[in-house]
């Protein structure tokens, strides 16, 4: 399984900007759909956005038009870029193999805690 260091959260103000960075190893990264995920409080994890081994990407509604999944195959690194942030966009975000997340893997990084409050 590919493991998944996940980078980049903070404390934000509503409307600012952050970068989620995720390294993935793995030698077959750059044919392996990639997806960000979040999990609020209370709240089950759920997809945020993913972006296929050529590149296409899809979003959930909630951040389309906000954030920007992309993918840099050479350094084994998928991000997010989240702009016009929001206080629901709180949560922790992860990035996981978009098939082994639907296939219900237990094998997920640490998280990166993304807080947006004023």
């Amino acid at each position: 399984q590919v493991q998944l260091v996940e980078s980049g959260g903070g404390l934000v103000q509503p409307g600012g900007s952050l970068r989620l960075s995720c390294a993935a190893s793995g030698s077959i990264f750059s044919i392996t759909p990639m997806g960000w995920y979040r999990q609020a409080p209370g709240k089950q994890r759920q997809l945020v956005a993913a972006i296929t081994s050529g590149g296409s990407t899809n979003y959930a509604d909630s951040v389309k038009g906000r954030f920007t999944i992309s993918r840099d195959n050479a350094k084994n690194t998928v991000y997010l870029q989240m702009n016009s942030l929001k206080p629901e966009d709180t949560a922790v975000y992860y990035c996981n193999d978009v098939e082994d997340a639907e296939a219900g893997t237990d094998s997920w990084g640490q998280g990166t805690q993304v807080t947006v409050s004023s």
